[in-house]
């Protein structure tokens, strides 16, 4: 299996229940590298680099999030591998367009 790239956009109740610390505490035990951060909707925005079946994991379990979150939906798009990632990063939050 190869690298892959995957952008998520997770909607419901996702904002002040640790997604995103979470979220990198599940992606680095996987080894996937990129980054999370909440957007100014309420949405969490990630972006997963790494091996097809631990992305494919971290997709997942984005589907469910930790046990305090209430995930009603999750937008995914792939994209190309840039290997930019050294680490997995909890961003600021964001404003302005989404995927």
């Amino acid at each position: 299996m190869g690298k892959v790239r995957a952008h998520l956009i997770i909607h419901g109740f996702v904002q002040g229940v640790n997604f995103r610390y979470y979220t990198r505490q599940q992606a680095l035990s996987r080894g996937v590298v990129g980054w999370v951060r909440n957007l100014w909707d309420g949405c969490v925005e990630a972006v997963f680099e790494g091996e097809q079946d631990a992305v494919d994991w971290m997709v997942e379990w984005c589907h469910a999030g930790p046990p305090s979150a209430s995930v009603d939906e999750v937008e995914m798009e792939w994209e190309k591998v840039t290997g930019e990632f050294e680490g997995f990063d909890v961003r600021m939050t964001a404003r302005g367009d989404r995927v």
